[in-house]
């Protein structure tokens, strides 16, 4: 790090200013504030209060937020600590989409990368966090050994951790809110007797989970329904904790985990009743066909699939190259539009019976479980990495924001296969909200 007081150390605090200025010249209200290496503070303009303040940690903070221009540069820098937030992480978001989606001429481009490569690179003088490496997978997208690794990458962090911020029966996707101010146990035990009712689920059937997490959606069917269910994960030590927690239920001879690949299931008997809650965004888009198959020929005539998946909005561009979400988050992971999962599943032979947005729901589930993990921040570091922490704070509250404004969605797809004919569904919905 240059000197306090050096010729580079003043032409970089310079340099930051002037960059601010220009790419923040167009931003109203501009209600944050700035905080650079030496405690130089730029304010909110008047009259606003500041909602939160980005501290720029060293002076080569804007080069490494900024170069090479795109998501991923800025959302690495935070991860590594070359700036933080005070205040609310949600409030940055609109300003992170206003730097990313700004459209700058020639001119622009050159006097802002100019005044970037100025700045001085990271040296020995600043450590940057970076316990958490990004991903680096091989082999062909999608096989099912590539898959395997890539949900370990995600999964793999210790249970304590997700623990800190989940819901006391472990629900690692949309809860289902009755009120905006309903708490999170709640809200989970509501969203699982909602899928259950959607199933119309009775004593004995047999269901599969595909992708069941750490059993929380077993432990309920089971426990509430007495069906006879078999949950399948690609995560070892999801399927331990999840094992643990349906025998500390007295379960056991129930339902069961098992560490298993969607494409290994062969069952002649069938299943009466298939959910998959929070795993369709790992199947990729070229895999849906086999994915709908698959499940069509695993359900019994008659019965039903549950399919609750994050989707993209149809107009939403396909980001190319490396992402934050894809290095650090979910690798490989592919949301896609809604559309595409419903052609998918009819030319799989399922008849599509219903569709239901919870759009608002994951907005308000991201939201608590943001706030949670910031309240067990010394926990949350200590269990895994401060880079770790980084990458949930960071991707669970940039999701939130996708889902408040749109860019995200999620639904509920019940999907049918009639038996000759007949759905064996009653003709209203009035079941699920008694």
């Amino acid at each position: 790090m240059p000197d306090r007081g050096s010729k580079v150390y003043d032409r970089a605090l310079q340099t930051s200013m002037n960059f601010l200025e220009d790419v923040l010249g167009d931003y109203h209200p501009r209600d944050f504030a700035v905080r650079l290496w030496d405690g130089t503070a730029w304010e909110p303009e008047a009259g606003w209060p500041a909602r939160f303040t980005l501290v720029l940690n060293h002076p080569g903070a804007l080069r490494s937020m900024f170069w090479p221009p795109g998501e991923l540069a800025l959302a690495e820098a935070y991860l590594f600590g070359d700036f933080d937030i005070e205040g609310r992480i949600d409030d940055v978001f609109p300003l992170a989409d206003h730097l990313l989606d700004r459209r700058r001429n020639a001119a622009d481009l050159l006097r802002q990368g100019r005044w970037l490569l100025s700045l001085p690179s990271v040296h020995r003088g600043y450590r940057r966090q970076t316990e958490r490496k990004a991903v680096r997978l091989r082999g062909t997208r999608h096989s099912r050994a590539r898959d395997r690794r890539a949900v370990t990458y995600h999964y793999d962090v210790p249970g304590e951790f997700y623990a800190l911020w989940l819901d006391e029966q472990m629900v690692y996707s949309c809860a289902y809110f009755a009120a905006p101010d309903e708490d999170l146990d709640t809200a989970q035990e509501r969203k699982l007797e909602y899928i259950c009712r959607k199933l119309r689920l009775h004593s004995g059937e047999r269901v599969l989970d595909i992708g069941c997490g750490w059993g929380g959606l077993l432990i309920h069917a089971a426990g509430h329904y007495g069906v006879s269910a078999l949950g399948i994960t690609l995560s070892q030590p999801q399927a331990e904790l999840a094992n643990e927690r349906i025998r500390r239920a007295g379960l056991a001879d129930r339902c069961r985990v098992e560490v298993r690949d969607y494409r290994e299931i062969e069952d002649p008997e069938g299943f009466d009743k298939l959910l998959s809650v929070g795993m369709f965004e790992h199947v990729g888009e070229a895999r849906l066909p086999e994915y709908f198959r698959r499940a069509y020929r695993l359900l019994r005539p008659g019965g039903v699939f549950l399919n609750h998946g994050i989707a993209r909005s149809s107009d939403s561009p396909v980001l190319r190259g490396p992402t934050f979400i894809g290095r650090y988050v979910f690798p490989d992971g592919e949301l896609v539009p809604l559309s595409s999962t419903v052609r998918a599943a009819e030319n799989g032979g399922f008849e599509v019976r219903d569709v239901e947005s919870l759009r608002e729901h994951y907005a308000l589930t991201l939201k608590h479980w943001v706030r949670r993990l910031e309240e067990h921040t010394s926990n949350a570091r200590r269990i895994t990495d401060e880079t770790t922490y980084r990458v949930w704070r960071l991707y669970m509250s940039g999701s939130a924001h996708g889902f408040r404004t749109g860019g995200l969605n999620i639904y509920q797809i019940l999907l049918s296969k009639p038996d000759r004919g007949e759905s064996k569904l009653p003709l209203s919905r009035a079941d699920w909200y008694r």
